[in-house]
């Protein structure tokens, strides 16, 4: 059930339009059996690039679709209403675009960003720790300028793509100077050194890779530095405050088709010789699932609509994300088993409070952000 769109053009109304179809005819027929093997969507993803919905919010210039973020995050909730880990995948791939695009010189953007944007490379962001997750001035992964290369070494964690990638947005230590001491590595994953750890055992979004990356001596020409050395938390926060709105945009997604499925099922299912959906109890949860699910969608678009006028939108970023969905209850003990793809969105709809900043971190933004008015 696709929700009404207030776009900017015709062409972004094609564009939605055209993701929409990508979603019903070459993502959902497949989507359950991906997660039910963890089978990674790598073609997908080319199918994304080669359909220029890998790169929408970047310039012409570099292959991308120069549209705003508005309807970027449109196109997300469609490809995330059909199939979770690809809108997932897609968001994380343009937060890791985001260094290169915003801080990377003439020459990087020219070098690599036009098979970035096409989808011959997929992206990795590579901020968190072991020990370091919310915490990001609190990295160890260490690079040492050695003539012109940086060797590094340590581990990242929780890298989504971890081992399928073709690059790594990479967050290191170049100096002991706490936040002021990272800097920002796009990393081939080809390197020499570099690995990725097993599998991470999930509870959901099991077609999307996620790994430790391992980095054991690796060399990374210096040259392969975006913006300048201590630039990089800067640069990880400014990526995050974007990509809030990407997994925002995701989760609604998530929520709507969890949506859509309650109330077919509940539509379809008698009790008492009338629809289950007839019955009070049930018409205020859907009425309630409605509510929040059009209320977040707003709440997004709101930010990114901020974000294209160039005002802040931290706070707003920070809100949208805020988001929870409850279908398990409508479908009753259906709801808890294999046979309805709800089960699954019931296991997918934990992370997006996790990631891009738990719930509480972003609780903590928006009250900073409140100090400030």
């Amino acid at each position: 059930m696709a929700a009404e769109r207030l776009l900017p053009s015709t062409e972004a109304e094609d564009l939605v339009k055209l993701a929409r179809e990508i979603a019903r005819d070459e993502l959902a027929p497949i989507a359950s059996e991906y997660e039910e093997k963890h089978r990674f969507p790598r073609e997908q993803f080319r199918l994304l690039g080669r359909s220029g919905l890998l790169g929408l919010p970047y310039p012409e210039e570099w292959g991308g679709g120069a549209l705003p973020y508005e309807v970027y995050l449109q196109v997300l909730e469609e490809i995330a209403t059909a199939w979770m880990s690809v809108g997932v995948g897609l968001s994380v791939h343009v937060m890791s675009c985001f260094a290169l695009a915003t801080e990377g010189t003439d020459d990087q953007r020219a070098r690599w960003l036009p098979d970035m944007l096409g989808g011959e490379l997929l992206g990795a962001y590579a901020l968190s720790e072991p020990q370091a997750g919310s915490d990001a001035a609190a990295l160890t992964c260490r690079a040492v300028l050695t003539g012109d290369k940086y060797v590094v070494n340590g581990v990242k964690a929780w890298i989504t793509h971890g081992g399928e990638a073709d690059f790594y947005t990479t967050m290191v230590r170049t100096s002991p100077d706490g936040g002021r001491g990272v800097s920002c590595l796009l990393v081939d994953a080809s390197t020499p050194g570099l690995s990725a750890g097993a599998p991470e055992r999930k509870m959901g979004l099991t077609g999307s890779t996620t790994t430790q990356m391992i980095f054991d001596d690796a060399p990374v020409a210096a040259d392969r530095l975006l913006g300048a050395e201590g630039d990089g938390l800067r640069i990880a926060l400014s990526s995050l405050n974007s990509g809030r709105l990407g997994i925002a945009a995701c989760a609604v997604g998530l929520a709507q088709a969890a949506l859509d499925e309650a109330v077919v099922y509940a539509r379809g299912r008698a009790q008492f010789g009338r629809p289950i959906i007839e019955f009070q109890g049930l018409e205020f949860l859907l009425a309630d699932m409605a509510a929040a699910v059009e209320s977040a969608r707003a709440t997004y678009l709101e930010a990114a609509r901020r974000r294209d006028r160039g005002l802040p939108f931290t706070r707003q970023a920070s809100i949208a994300k805020l988001v929870a969905t409850d279908a398990v209850q409508v479908l009753g003990g259906a709801g808890y088993t294999r046979d309805f793809p709800v089960e699954r969105y019931l296991r997918e709809a934990k992370v997006p409070q996790i990631f891009e900043g738990t719930n509480q971190i972003q609780r903590m933004v928006i009250a900073r952000e409140l100090r400030k008015a």
